[in-house]
């Protein structure tokens, strides 16, 4: 997956369907390129973003590719049910179901979805922690 002539991770079908055999079943090359377009607007696949490391970045963005066929699936090809967000309340009679998306204490929730999604969240912990970085420069008073 790592390109290393743009600093930029290109999408490679054929390593990430052995990485997650179950889910290239059922995704075709066009339909697991488009999932790896939109996880990029989840974790930014730029020399610039978070994640340097181009390898790193590569496997991320294939959790993430995994996380996101894993919710576009229908059931029968081994996706996830139509619903987002955690159970909020449910009834057995007549069935009825009722989701709560995450709010921001829970900005988890559309990860914890999927076993990938969760292992991404897991992942990236470290890069949602604050990151003190010192002046350089030495500050001199104002008075002298």
């Amino acid at each position: 997956m790592p390109d290393d002539t743009g600093g930029m991770v290109v999408f490679d079908y054929t390593a990430w369907a052995t990485r997650y055999p179950v889910l290239a079943q059922a995704v075709a090359q066009d339909q697991a390129q488009a999932f790896f377009d939109q996880a990029c607007l989840y974790l930014a696949n730029t020399p610039a973003g978070p994640v340097r490391d181009l390898a790193r970045r590569a496997m991320l963005l294939g959790l993430l590719v995994a996380h996101i066929a894993t919710l576009e699936l229908p059931q029968a090809q081994g996706g996830q049910a139509g619903l987002v967000g955690r159970v909020a309340s449910a009834t057995q009679g007549s069935v009825t179901v009722s989701t709560a998306y995450a709010t921001l204490a829970e900005r988890a929730a559309w990860f914890a979805q999927t076993a990938y999604g969760a292992a991404f969240w897991a992942a990236t912990r470290g890069l949602r922690q604050a990151r003190y970085v010192p002046d350089a420069r030495r500050r001199m008073p104002p008075w002298g």
